[in-house]
């Protein structure tokens, strides 16, 4: 890939503008390994692209452009087609919220389609009757048959507007359950990180404190008698306290002998 399609895609991806350093950090290590250049010349090789990029979408062919806006890089449209955008916006769909137990359902029925409601509520562990029915206002499900089996209850499967909403060529697209549970721990961990960190602050060292202290706590530890020495010791295991009190008490015994 050359390094003015890498810039494309890292601008056009970018959520809010992107500068130059940040451009020049991402790029950085596969402009260095192509040419044997120093960051300044790599830097400029990137500035150079940028700048070409730039002039070739603000040529008339281009409905949309690169500006620069807020001290770094990002695309949007050009002011001659607003009016076209704004027209094309209204057009859409309103995009579709979806509440976490309607999620499952969904997600249950991509997965085990078709599947009746009796087997979604056995697997999400409450009853999805009412779920079923948003789906289905929604145009997210729909009714595919009935199961061939006592009370023939109705089959749901996913549709179109399913893979349309979620970007889909077909439900075979959809990670496996082994990816599926490897994102969603990932997520998790990634919320658990800032939490841990907080947590696992580093406790200040006392020891090395006192070891460079003033020369006044060095006259006081120097004055210490042996019984203070002695309690900063480590501790006896379990089982040398135990031999020790057996010992203790083998000598009583004999004693009272």
């Amino acid at each position: 890939m050359s390094l003015k399609a890498k810039i494309e895609a890292i601008v056009y991806a970018a959520e809010t503008p992107v500068s130059l350093e940040q451009i020049f950090q991402l790029v950085k290590p596969s402009v260095l390994a192509e040419q044997e250049t120093d960051e300044a010349e790599a830097k400029a090789r990137v500035r150079a692209a940028l700048d070409e990029l730039t002039a070739q979408y603000a040529a008339s062919e281009h409905g949309i452009e690169i500006r620069q806006v807020a001290g770094g890089y990002r695309m949007s449209t050009k002011p001659e087609q607003h009016d076209m955008v704004r027209a094309f916006a209204k057009s859409l769909k309103p995009p579709i919220r979806l509440s976490l137990p309607a999620l499952e359902t969904l997600a249950v029925i991509a997965y085990k389609q078709p599947v009746t409601v009796p087997e979604i509520s056995e697997i999400r562990g409450v009853d999805s009757g009412g779920v079923i029915a948003t789906l289905l206002d929604r145009k997210l499900i729909t009714t595919a048959g009935r199961k061939a089996v006592i009370g023939r209850p109705i089959l749901y499967k996913t549709t179109k507007e399913f893979l349309m909403r979620f970007g889909l060529k077909d439900v075979h697209e959809l990670p496996s359950m082994e990816e599926f549970e490897k994102l969603v721990a990932e997520s998790f961990q990634s919320d658990l990180l800032p939490a841990a960190d907080e947590e696992s602050e580093p406790v200040p060292d006392t020891a090395g404190e006192s070891e460079q202290g003033t020369g006044e706590s060095l006259e006081v530890g120097v004055t210490e008698d042996a019984n203070s020495s002695q309690a900063s010791a480590e501790p006896m295991s379990e089982t040398t306290e135990y031999e020790a009190n057996e010992h203790i008490e083998t000598h009583a015994s004999k004693a009272s002998d």
